[in-house]
């Protein structure tokens, strides 16, 4: 009996260690994963998370965008700000979670807009250097 007992402890480490082991393995590979988006992602959206301490996938998940249009955020903003106020019965927290989003998605947008007026600024000056 103790024989058996034995075996199905044994048995049972083996397949927990087995688990352990692949789920280390999952989770290394998703923070390479990660790093290598964080180092694609640009400098300047970078610096905008680290600031506003919201990334942008989160913005984008509160405000419910999935493109960063101006139209729509505004819009969605706009609902949420009100569904989410106190006087209706809504919740300060929520309300200002849907601020901070805004915020970081207009800022997404202000780093895309100063990319392309650069990329801009050099295509001129290339085009200058040509003629």
């Amino acid at each position: 009996m103790a024989k058996y007992l034995a075996q199905v402890i044994v048995m049972g480490v083996q397949v927990v260690g087995r688990a352990f082991a692949r789920a280390l393995q999952q989770e290394y590979a998703a923070s390479q994963a990660a790093a290598r988006a964080r180092s694609s992602a640009g400098q300047h959206s970078a610096a905008a998370t680290s600031i506003s301490g919201m990334s942008l996938q989160e913005a984008q998940q509160i405000l419910n965008v999935s493109k960063l249009e101006p139209g729509e955020i505004q819009k969605n903003y706009e609902h949420l700000f009100k569904v989410n106020d106190k006087s209706v019965g809504g919740s300060f927290y929520l309300q200002s979670k849907v601020v901070r989003a805004k915020e970081r998605l207009d800022e997404e947008l202000n780093i895309e807009a100063q990319e392309q007026q650069r990329q801009q600024q050099k295509q001129e000056s290339q085009q200058n250097t040509e003629t």
